[in-house]
């Protein structure tokens, strides 16, 4: 009886072992495929920003590339928009130059349009120039890009590798730009300084591998803040907040970060109190003001925690006051600062529920004394300055999308790409003009205006209008 049975499974020992052989290298290989080894991202050598000649099409999805080259045609038009919320942090157009509401059925002129990798992340505009920081999802890299605002042309673009999978997109940030640096955050949190003209590569750090920082969920989204000669990052991990040299990139002054907090999507607002310039920054745990000389804690408040995700930025609203909001069910925080010297203190005023107003994502303006943002449900409202709400959108719906000040008129984008001008007044909501100006979805990144040009964004596309001129 055995031995016929052995004889039995002899007879088909051999066509089963093949197939399963055959079963699992058909498992490896798709594993392989959906799952491709990572590319090493912690070692970021010079080497890797090194001029290639060949010039590669403008598209974010080639090959993953670094290059620089003259630009065939460059006008250096007028305006600046050098970082996160434009040159003064409050998101409203500091300029005299009119704009057209006379947009017509088909929106503004479209000037012209690039491809980007998924993502929200928004331009900064100097000396004629756009600035983005752009994920390339085919070569599986970080790509900084410069772009001539006049007609679009990409006249640097520097790239490392770093594998970033979809999260709701990839690239979130802002860059902040001056006439000698142009420095930007990644998605896995890795800050770049580079020459504004060239896009040499002058320093770099990972501030994982060097400072234990932690990489937020859904990636970074905090925006650097150039301040003088130095960039400032509130980073959590080994410290709390951090000044690095523009000139080097060697560390100015580390904020001791005892209480182990971690980085958030939030960026750091530069404030003066009791003449004393600071560093606000919404982090874990709470919010802290921080001197801008040394880097020491002036105060901190522990009342201001988003249990999932901290976003918006501070609102300097003057005199020591602060709006902070958020979503999640957060509502809103008034927050006065008082002191001078080295003792300060930060004490809540009142806190609004989020049905009066929570901000999930985009920051609030504070324009002429008055609150004006989009509460969690896509409403815009406005509140005066002691938080009461004087009037909302009805049945006009902005999402995540962002929004700005210019000449008195709110632009505010829709998700799906719609741009409305509404009149920035506390009297009432009237809307001024409508238009559908990008394709969407999810037409989150941060408008940057320049001259009498707006460039926007949805997921996967940059446009450049001019608001200069009627249709």
């Amino acid at each position: 009886m055995v031995p016929k049975l052995l004889r039995t499974l002899g007879d088909y020992w051999f066509p089963m072992a093949t197939a399963m052989a055959a079963v699992v290298a058909l498992g490896w290989w798709v594993h392989g495929y959906l799952y491709p080894p990572p590319v090493p991202e912690r070692a970021l050598g010079i080497e890797q920003f090194r001029t290639r000649p060949a010039a590669p099409s403008p598209a974010a999805t080639s090959s993953a590339t670094s290059f620089s080259r003259q630009p065939s045609r460059f006008e250096a038009l007028p305006g600046v928009w050098p970082w996160f919320r434009g040159p003064i942090h409050d998101n409203v157009v500091q300029s005299d130059v009119s704009i057209s509401l006379d947009w017509g059925a088909n929106g503004p002129p479209v000037v012209w349009k690039v491809a980007m990798g998924e993502g929200y992340a928004a331009p900064a505009v100097c000396n004629g120039r756009v600035y983005v920081i752009d994920y390339d999802q085919v070569g599986q890299a970080d790509a900084i890009r410069c772009f001539a605002l006049s007609n679009g042309e990409e006249l640097w673009r520097r790239s490392y590798p770093v594998v970033v999978k979809r999260n709701h997109g990839m690239s979130r940030t802002i860059p902040a730009v001056s006439d000698k640096h142009v420095v930007t955050l990644g998605p896995k949190c890795h800050l770049s300084c580079m020459d504004p003209l060239t896009g040499k590569l002058l320093w770099q750090h990972d501030l994982v591998a060097e400072y234990g920082v932690t990489v937020p969920e859904w990636y970074a989204g905090q925006c650097p803040l150039l301040d003088g000669d130095r960039v400032i990052v509130g980073t959590g991990g080994q410290a709390l907040m951090m000044a690095f040299r523009l000139a080097d990139g060697k560390i100015a002054w580390q904020t001791p970060n005892p209480r182990g907090w971690v980085m958030t999507h939030s960026s750091v607002l530069p404030i003066t109190v009791g003449g004393r310039r600071q560093y606000v920054w919404c982090a874990s745990g709470g919010v802290v003001g921080v001197d801008a000389s040394t880097g020491k804690v002036l105060w901190e408040n522990l009342d201001w925690v988003i249990s999932t995700a901290t976003v918006p930025t501070p609102v300097d609203l003057g005199s020591g006051r602060l709006f902070l909001s958020g979503g999640y069910n957060s509502g809103a925080m008034f927050l006065k600062i008082t002191g001078a010297g080295s003792t300060f203190a930060a004490t809540v005023e009142q806190r609004l529920p989020a049905s009066i107003f929570g901000a999930e994502q985009q920051t609030p303006i504070f324009y002429k004394g008055h609150i004006y943002g989009v509460k969690t449900g896509g409403k815009m409202v406005c509140l005066d300055p002691a938080g009461r709400p004087l009037w909302d959108s009805g049945t006009d719906r902005f999402g995540l999308g962002p929004y700005l000040v210019w000449n008195g008129t709110i632009l505010a984008m829709s998700d799906s790409g719609t741009l409305s001008a509404i009149e920035a007044t506390p009297t009432g909501y009237k809307r001024l003009a409508q238009a559908k100006v990008l394709n969407g979805p999810e037409a989150w990144g941060p408008m940057a205006p320049a001259g009498t040009r707006l460039l926007v964004r949805d997921l996967t596309e940059m446009r450049c209008l001019e608001l200069g001129k009627s249709r």
